[in-house]
């Protein structure tokens, strides 16, 4: 974890960031162990967001957690920031249709935000949760998303992949995912071919406003033990449908700032203003 230049209150979001990805309650001595900051500042940052709710102290087991009030919050930014509450009956009808996974993600800081999902008719074990974050160079939903940003847009956010290598199919470098992305916006949709886990294969699809604005993406996800990528193919016509139904219910939403520097001017938490189709 990097400190952050933003002061005091980006120091201790650097705090919870830190905190919530180690997936347990965790003791001082280990949050001290992988901070950037001295004790006594580690101390002070801890015991604020202790006060105010923001963390959760366990006298017992003398560890921190995520408090109640960040509960609280993510709710509200469920419903006020993502296009979740306005997809979630476009969600459902896809996932009978198909029998399959259903992604609905947006990109945070060049990120994967999985912000819903709906389980396959036979559920498979797989990295995707609503609220969990995952690599945009090696997912499908990432993948769309990249190919529909600006040109600044996407250079930034190229900037910010890892390349990381999950799978013997994984993209290794900006010049081979930049032709990829070529690809997708030509075609208008892609695939994750086993690139962030191995066997698991999806189709997805940018949820696009009538002036190309992205607001998020769409995908289908499987296992190559139940189908393969021409088969997820050919869900491509209903996958279009159900992104843009979901655009045209979004004409209210206030689109979310990605992270991603904004190139055109205007702010991206500005209301939607176009008609979509």
């Amino acid at each position: 974890m990097a400190a952050t230049g933003d002061g005091t209150v980006g120091k201790a979001l650097d705090v919870l960031d830190q905190i919530a990805a180690f997936g347990r309650p965790v003791r001082f001595s280990e949050l001290l162990d992988a901070s950037p900051y001295p004790k006594a500042t580690l101390y002070r940052l801890v015991q604020t967001l202790t006060h105010q709710g923001m963390l959760a102290f366990d006298p017992d087991r003398q560890s921190y957690a995520p408090g109640v009030r960040l509960v609280r919050l993510a709710h509200a930014a469920w419903a006020q920031s993502t296009l979740a509450p306005v997809a979630r009956p476009y969600l459902d009808r896809l996932s009978a249709s198909v029998g399959e996974t259903v992604h609905l993600a947006q990109l945070d800081h060049a990120q994967v935000l999985y912000v819903d999902k709906r389980n396959a008719t036979r559920p498979i074990e797989m990295f995707s949760q609503a609220g969990k974050i995952g690599p945009a160079y090696c997912t499908g939903v990432g993948k769309v998303m990249l190919a529909f940003l600006d040109d600044p847009a996407q250079e930034a956010a190229l900037a910010q992949q890892s390349f990381h290598p999950f799978t013997a199919h994984t993209l290794r470098d900006a010049a081979s995912l930049r032709a990829e992305l070529v690809q997708i916006r030509a075609a208008g949709y892609g695939f994750d071919r086993e690139e962030h886990e191995p066997g698991i294969i999806c189709v997805a699809l940018p949820i696009l406003t009538t002036g190309d604005r992205l607001l998020g993406a769409l995908s289908v996800t499987s296992t190559l033990r139940r189908t393969s990528l021409s088969g997820l193919e050919l869900l491509v016509p209903l996958l279009r449908d159900t992104a843009r139904q979901i655009a045209r219910d979004a004409q209210d939403w206030r689109f979310p700032d990605t992270g991603i520097p904004d190139t055109s001017g205007a702010a991206t938490a500005a209301p939607l203003k176009e008609k979509f189709a």
